[in-house]
């Protein structure tokens, strides 16, 4: 079974990529027809691609967040998480997590309403509804979302990501990005899962680099798997 979860788990990040490019062109096609007033105001971050080299872990991350249109009241937010050790004879966190749900924003501070589902490579599909906020610019993305997955477990889910992307000059900014979840079971009363991933480096363009930290926590225990690193992104 383990060789057909990896074959899973690689399938699951080609599809990510292969996604978030299709989302990616999809939006620049669009942009010829646009008026310079509406794209001021759609908001839609770029797409980042992040590859983490890790002392005990490869990772891989993509976050897709796209409004349907620049006056839409719909967006997506999608994120896959690849996670595979060095170790082939250590299991514990190998796997890959795609969260994805349809927002419905609710006015204009950045509030939103959502359905979707979650693909997780060890515990199968998971429906999901949820709330959430998030806000953009050149300096700041910050997104943060409740979900109620509707699974056996009843698991409350927490995420948070934010950036902070201040310039040095005209060609350089600084990068640093904090990242948590804390997943927790209700109707078992125990945790799951969480991290927290920290990143610090440089921006130059689409492309960053610097050093990262990965603490994750498993099972009821809260099982510790640290993974200290380098990591490189690139923005689609």
């Amino acid at each position: 079974m383990q060789p057909n979860s990896g074959i899973f788990r690689y399938c699951f990040l080609l599809f990510s990529i292969l996604f978030a490019m299709v989302i990616s062109q999809s939006g620049n096609a669009q942009e010829p027809h646009q008026s310079t007033s509406l794209k001021t105001t759609s908001s839609s971050p770029p797409i980042p691609f992040e590859i983490f080299l890790g002392h005990e872990q490869l990772n891989f991350q993509l976050i897709v967040k796209k409004k349907f249109s620049p006056t839409s009241k719909f967006d997506l937010l999608a994120i896959s998480i690849f996670s595979e050790n060095w170790d082939k004879e250590n299991k514990m966190g190998n796997s890959v997590v795609i969260p994805f749900q349809v927002n419905y924003n609710i006015g204009k501070k950045g509030f939103a309403v959502a359905a979707g589902g979650e693909g997780n490579s060890i515990t199968g599909f998971s429906p999901l509804i949820g709330v959430g906020h998030s806000f953009a610019n050149r300096k700041i993305l910050a997104i943060s979302v409740l979900n109620y997955l509707i699974n056996e477990g009843q698991d409350l889910k927490l995420f948070g990501l934010y950036e902070f992307k201040p310039p040095i000059n005209e060609t350089w900014s600084l990068y640093s990005r904090l990242q948590v979840v804390y997943n927790h079971s209700l109707a078992e009363n125990h945790h799951n899962r969480s991290f927290l991933y920290l990143r610090a480096g440089l921006k130059k363009g689409p492309l960053g680099f610097g050093l990262g930290a990965n603490w994750d926590k498993y099972g009821p225990d809260k099982i510790p798997k640290d993974n200290y690193g380098v990591f490189t992104r690139w923005e689609f």
